[in-house]
C-alpha cells in the first residue's frame, strides 16, 4: 500500500479548512496544513479537524509548501506520494483518488488536476486566472512541447521525484516551477480533469490586483528562465 500525504498551504482559511480536511479520503496517511501567517482561527480549525499543523511566518505559497517538505524530510518514514491541495475548498478533496490513480496504476511521476471549463462552477476562476493559465501553458507548449492545459494547485507527485526537482520558489511561481522542472527532467506526467467550485472567502492572489500582477510576473519569469537556461 502506498503511503500518501497531503500538504495544504493555508492563509486565513478558518471557514474552509475543516471542510477540506473532512473530505480527504481516509487512506491518506497524514494531512499537513501549513498556516502561512494566518491571523484568524485557521490553526485551531485545522487541528480540531485532525490535521498536523505547522506555521510558516514568511508569507508566500512556496514558503508554505517548502515548510511542508522540510517537515517530511525529518520524518523517519517517508511517503511514497505527496498531494498538494488548496485550503479554500474550491477543489473537491474526494477527487484525490483520481489524482493519484495514474501514479499507482501506471507508474506516472506527476499528475495535475486540470480545471477544465466544462467542470468549473461559474465564476470559480477569474478571467485573469483563465488567461494566465492559457498563456503559461501555451508558452510551455511552444518552448517545451508540453501537454499541460492548467497550473492547477491540486496535484500529486512521487515523493522521490519531488525531491529531485529541488523546488525553490517561495511565492507565486511554485506551481509553474514544478511543471517546468518536470519537463526539464523528462518525468512522466498526465492531467486528470477535475471539478472546481467557488472558493470560500476571497482569493489572496487572483482576488487582488497586486496578487494578479505579481503572480503573472513570477509565472512568466520562470518560463523564460527555463527556456533560455
Amino acid at each position: 500500500m502506498n503511503s500518501i500525504v497531503v500538504i495544504i498551504p493555508a492563509y486565513n482559511e478558518e471557514k474552509a479548512i475543516a471542510h477540506v480536511i473532512s473530505e480527504i479520503p481516509d487512506f491518506v496517511s497524514e494531512i499537513i496544513v501549513i498556516s502561512n501567517k494566518s491571523t484568524d482561527n485557521t490553526i485551531i480549525m485545522a487541528q480540531q479537524a485532525g490535521a498536523t499543523v505547522l506555521s510558516e511566518n514568511k508569507k508566500g505559497y512556496g514558503y508554505a509548501c517548502l515548510k511542508g517538505l522540510d517537515y517530511l524530510a525529518q520524518k523517519e518514514n517517508k511517503p511514497d506520494i505527496v498531494v498538494f491541495l488548496d485550503g479554500d475548498y474550491s477543489d473537491y478533496p474526494e477527487e484525490l483518488t483520481k489524482i493519484i490513480s495514474p501514479i499507482i496504476t501506471k507508474n506516472i511521476d506527476f499528475v495535475i488536476g486540470a480545471r477544465v471549463a466544462s467542470l468549473r462552477e461559474k465564476k470559480s476562476m477569474t478571467p485573469q486566472q483563465v488567461f494566465g493559465n492559457w498563456l503559461a501553458t501555451f508558452l510551455m507548449k511552444l518552448f517545451f512541447k508540453a501537454n499541460f492545459t492548467d497550473l492547477g494547485p491540486f496535484r500529486a507527485i512521487k515523493y522521490q521525484k519531488l525531491l529531485a526537482l529541488k523546488m525553490e520558489d517561495k511565492t507565486y511561481g511554485w506551481t509553474v516551477e514544478m511543471q517546468l522542472k518536470v519537463l526539464k527532467q523528462k518525468m512522466t506526467y498526465v492531467e486528470i480533469p477535475v471539478r472546481y467550485k467557488n472558493r470560500i472567502g476571497v482569493s489572496k492572489v487572483s482576488g487582488t490586483v497586486k496578487g494578479t500582477i505579481m503572480a503573472g510576473i513570477k509565472i512568466i519569469g520562470w518560463i523564460f528562465k527555463y527556456t533560455f537556461k
